[in-house]
């Protein structure tokens, strides 16, 4: 990204955070709600929650396509919705669109507040130093899915800053096939309200969360852009390495196409 990132004022950023601490505080107590509401409430609740997340730090979301997801959660028909990964602010981006069950690292279950609730969401943990948990991550989320869940994957397995992207692995495709339901490709692109792509939300390497949530607070004219892509049925691949090979080049494309549009060639966005 070219030019220097713009920010909010001092008292400005850390009105965001004292507002973010706030907005998470009532978290548990919407955990507590949970099992006392409909689907449809639970999830209304949870979408309303992600998306004050994202207000509190300045976050505007738009949203290309988010009827998709809607229209899959009504239904109850199952899918793995695989997403490029660059910030911890993935998950509101998922969850402000359409609330579903997620694959995460274990990390995430130690995390303030947001791990009570990834747990409470039935999230499924993984370690990625440990290989040997990866076939009954991979089952549960199958179960779950031919059970008619949406299921949030990142494949790429890390965080990328910037334009870079990584290898999506095949790994969880396969439990796609075996569950013999659709990929969702969903793009996240955090941009800038002139149009220019920025780093700030990303979280990099030896990087605090600490660390993250005080550079997003600071920033101004955050934009979190997501692309909900058409479904990609299992069956057009010959194995789960050509189904994740296809749904990268799905989410790279369209990526490309995103960033070297000026902002006001953009078509007419729906907020979230």
């Amino acid at each position: 990204m070219s030019g220097k990132t713009p920010a909010v004022s001092h008292p400005r950023r850390w009105w965001r955070l004292v507002t973010a601490v706030a907005v998470l505080l009532t978290g548990p107590f919407i955990a507590l709600m949970m099992p006392l509401l409909s689907k449809r409430h639970r999830e209304s609740w949870v979408r309303w929650w992600f998306r004050r997340i994202a207000r509190a730090f300045g976050v505007r979301i738009e949203v290309h396509n988010g009827k998709v997801l809607r229209d899959y959660a009504d239904a109850e028909r199952g899918a793995l919705v695989a997403s490029n990964h660059i910030s911890w602010l993935d998950i509101v981006a998922v969850n402000a669109v359409q609330p579903m069950r997620a694959q995460a690292k274990k990390e995430v279950a130690s995390w303030p507040i947001i791990g009570k609730l990834a747990t409470a969401a039935r999230t499924v943990y993984m370690d990625r130093e440990n290989l040997r948990s990866l076939p009954s991550a991979k089952d549960e989320l199958m179960k779950a899915m031919r059970a008619g869940s949406l299921v949030n994957v990142s494949p790429e397995g890390t965080t990328w800053c910037g334009l870079a992207s990584g290898r999506f692995r095949p790994a969880m495709f396969q439990a796609a096939i075996d569950a013999d339901v659709p990929v969702i490709p969903f793009v996240i692109r955090y941009r800038l309200t002139d149009g220019r792509d920025t780093t700030a939300p990303a979280f990099i390497g030896d990087e605090t969360l600490v660390t993250s949530l005080r550079r997003t607070a600071r920033t101004k004219g955050l934009v979190l852009e997501v692309h909900v892509l058409d479904p990609i049925e299992p069956s057009k691949a010959a194995n789960r390495r050509e189904l994740a090979e296809m749904t990268q080049a799905a989410v790279r494309d369209t990526l490309n196409r995103t960033q070297t549009l000026p902002d006001w060639e953009h078509p007419k966005l729906a907020v979230a």
